[in-house]
């Protein structure tokens, strides 16, 4: 995959930004008058994304299972977001993960800094996605890492401190991958096709692409400037989020408003990417979202990428391709795909949309 070997300018650590004492935000961070977040009540307020109980999807009972796969397909149709509970991780792995990486955001910069990533792969401790010289950068610390598949898998390359730190990667990433491939199921039955069509072009069991990114949103002196992260929406195939349950950030565009996520504890907050959107034909959509950031508060949030694997060609189900409805989209590879946002940083739906074929 063509990348750039380093980063177009010295990386400035948002973190160490914020500890040197600044007031006011540089100008890399300031977003346009017509991108930066507004704090001032409105008529969504009320609003959230749908909250799902899983507990009853693999239950004897059919018409139980029937119901929560109905809410499934719902909120995917309407939202292309939704909140997951009772979906089978333990909250004290879920919790004693969070807590380790806010560990690690805290501990000295030249600790940190013997992780520190490039373009190539961006796996490390980052503080931009876009590689071009000059993208407007967010507030945000990040370290990314790769689970699967195996051959991608590199522990040496997870922070060897805290000293917990490998080991509940390794727990929480295998339960969170679980959990994604039931989803994934769910996903495939609701759009009429065989259980494991989407986990079979995303590579098979064991042989997805799945990845973690760990966000770091430090205090801003300036929230009403810039962003954690800017519009987006995921290039890859669905994410499951553990969200910083102290902290508010994420919102959610729908309806051309902004909807601020409000998550209930112990839960996935499960979006879907724009693999998904292509294999679905645009049956099911990504969607945008961005992240809001704090003047009081720090905030951690732990993202897992459910992805293809990364040279498997990725195209519209011929099961979905009719005379009415051909196909939208060309076949592309992910490792391809994403080299748009490794590129130019996050950019709304600009990539996914540039692709559509205007039948």
């Amino acid at each position: 995959m063509s990348c750039l070997q380093s980063w177009p300018e010295p990386v400035a650590r948002v973190q160490h930004l914020l500890d040197s004492g600044i007031q006011k935000i540089p100008e890399c961070y300031v977003k346009k008058p017509s991108e930066r977040p507004s704090f001032i009540e409105s008529a969504t307020s009320d609003l959230n994304i749908p909250v799902i109980d899983l507990q009853d999807l693999f239950s004897d009972d059919d018409s139980l299972c029937q119901t929560t796969t109905n809410l499934v397909a719902s909120a995917c149709r309407e939202w292309g977001f939704f909140q997951v509970v009772n979906h089978g991780i333990r909250y004290q792995l879920m919790a004693a993960t969070q807590d380790v990486w806010r560990e690690f955001f805290h501990l000295p910069l030249e600790e940190k800094q013997k992780y520190a990533n490039s373009p190539i792969t961006y796996e490390g401790y980052g503080s931009r996605i876009g590689a071009e010289k000059g993208v407007s950068l967010d507030w945000s610390d990040y370290f990314f890492l790769h689970y699967l598949p195996i051959s991608l898998r590199d522990e040496k390359k997870w922070p060897q401190i805290p000293v917990s730190c490998r080991e509940l990667v390794e727990k929480y990433s295998e339960e969170v991958v679980k959990l994604g491939g039931k989803l994934m199921k769910v996903f495939s039955k609701n759009l009429g096709l065989k259980e494991n069509y989407l986990e079979e072009a995303f590579g098979g069991e064991g042989n997805i692409g799945a990845c973690l990114r760990v966000n770091y949103y430090p205090k801003c002196p300036q929230p009403g400037l810039t962003l954690g992260i800017s519009p987006h929406s995921d290039p890859g195939g669905m994410t499951l989020l553990f969200p910083d349950e102290k902290v508010s950030g994420l919102q959610v565009r729908y309806k051309n408003n902004w909807v601020t996520v409000k998550p209930p504890p112990n839960a996935f907050i499960v979006n879907l990417g724009d693999q998904l959107q292509v294999l679905s034909n645009a049956n099911y959509r990504s969607v945008e979202h961005r992240v809001i950031v704090n003047a009081e508060k720090e905030r951690v949030s732990l993202a897992y990428f459910y992805n293809p694997r990364g040279d498997i060609p990725i195209k519209p189900a011929e099961e979905l391709i009719t005379e009415d409805n051909p196909p939208l989209y060309p076949c592309l590879t992910f490792n391809e795909y994403r080299l748009y946002i490794r590129t130019r940083g996050p950019c709304g739906k600009a990539q996914v949309e540039s692709l559509k074929s205007p039948h």
